[in-house]
C-alpha cells in the first residue's frame, strides 16, 4: 500500500507524519518550533527517520503567505526566519521524491474534504476559526487556492465600517470572529466565555449571541459568492457550537439569498485533534494524484 509523509509547520509546534491515502496516521514525531536551521533539520531528521520504500510523496502544511505553485514558504509571520524557503525543492533533492506544499486552511480544507465532513462535496468551503479566520476551498471537486495562493482570505472581509481589529483592519470578519477577536468582546479568551456562558451567566450568553450573529453576517458573504454545499468550520465552532448556532443561522438567513442559504450545510470539523496531521497527509495524497493524473 502507498505510504505518504507530511510534514505540518506551525509557530510552536512542528509534527511530521506517515500514513495511508486512507488517513490513518501510523507514525508521528512531534517537537517545539525553534529558530529556523534548527527546526528545519528537524524536520528533515524525521522524515529520513519515517521513511520506508512505500512512501511515493512528501506534503508540507504551512501557514502563508507561500506560494504552492513554486513550494516556497514566502516569511509567515509567526515563523521568523523562514524567508523564501523553497521546501519542496528541498524535500525532493533530498529524498527524490515528490512534494506538495499548501497553507494550512487549505491543507485542512482537502483532509476535511477527503475524510471528514465534507467527504464527497464538489463544492466545500473550510473556515479555521482558531487563532485568525480563513478559508480553504474546494470548488468543482478541486481544491482552488487563487491566482497567488489568496484565495479564501475571508478573515479580510470587512462586516462593520470601524471596530475591533483582525488581520490589520479595523471591522473585519476576523476582528469579530476568531480567537484572537473574542477577548476584545471585554469577557476573556473563548474558552473562559464559554465557561461563564455554560454557567449561566447572562452578560457572557449575551456576548455568544453576538458573536454568532457576526459569524452568520461573514458565512453569508462565502454563502452568496461560492455557494458551497457544506461549510465546515473548526476550531472555537467545534467547541462552542451550542452558543452560536441560533444566532449564527438567524443572521445567515437575514443576510443571504435564500435558496443558497438553504442549499448549504454548516458543520464543526470531523477530525478534531488530528486535523493538522491529517491535514499534511493529505496534501502529499492529493498532490500525489493530481500529478499521477496530469502523466
Amino acid at each position: 500500500m502507498k505510504k505518504y509523509i507530511g510534514l505540518d509547520i506551525g509557530g510552536t509546534k512542528c509534527a511530521v507524519v506517515c500514513g495511508d491515502a486512507d488517513g490513518n496516521v501510523e507514525a508521528k514525531i512531534r517537537f517545539e518550533t525553534t529558530d529556523f536551521k534548527s527546526t528545519l533539520s528537524a524536520l528533515f531528521e524525521a522524515v529520513q527517520s519515517l521513511m520506508t520504500d512505500d512512501v511515493v510523496a512528501l506534503g508540507v502544511s504551512c501557514g502563508g503567505p507561500l506560494s504552492s505553485k513554486r513550494g516556497v514558504i514566502l516569511s509567515p509571520p509567526n515563523l521568523p526566519g523562514w524567508d523564501e524557503v523553497y521546501i519542496t525543492d528541498m524535500l525532493r533533492e533530498r529524498f527524490g521524491l515528490p512534494a506538495f506544499l499548501k497553507n494550512d486552511a487549505d491543507a485542512c480544507a482537502i483532509a476535511e474534504w477527503r475524510w471528514g465532513n465534507a467527504k464527497g462535496a464538489e463544492h466545500a468551503v473550510f473556515l479555521t476559526f482558531g487563532t485568525g479566520m480563513g478559508a480553504g476551498l474546494i470548488l468543482n471537486g478541486k481544491p482552488y487556492s487563487g491566482a497567488c495562493d489568496m484565495a479564501g482570505e475571508v478573515g479580510h472581509i470587512r462586516l462593520f465600517e470601524g471596530g475591533f481589529v483582525g488581520y490589520g483592519k479595523a471591522g473585519s470578519f476576523e476582528g469579530y470572529c476568531s480567537g484572537g477577536a473574542i477577548p476584545q468582546y471585554g469577557r476573556g479568551s473563548a474558552k473562559e466565555l464559554a465557561e461563564a456562558a455554560r454557567s449561566g451567566d447572562a452578560e457572557a450568553l449575551r456576548i455568544w449571541d453576538e458573536i454568532g450573529e457576526n459569524l452568520g453576517r461573514g458565512v453569508a458573504y462565502v454563502v452568496d459568492i461560492l455557494n458551497p454545499e457544506v461549510i465546515v468550520i473548526g476550531s472555537i465552532y467545534e467547541r462552542a457550537r451550542d452558543l452560536l448556532d441560533e444566532a449564527m443561522w438567524r443572521s445567515l438567513r437575514k443576510e443571504a439569498l435564500s435558496l443558497s442559504a438553504d442549499a448549504v450545510k454548516i458543520l464543526p470539523a470531523a477530525l478534531g485533534d488530528s486535523l493538522g496531521d491529517k491535514a499534511a497527509l493529505g496534501v502529499a495524497a492529493c498532490g500525489y494524484a493530481e500529478e499521477c493524473a496530469r502523466i
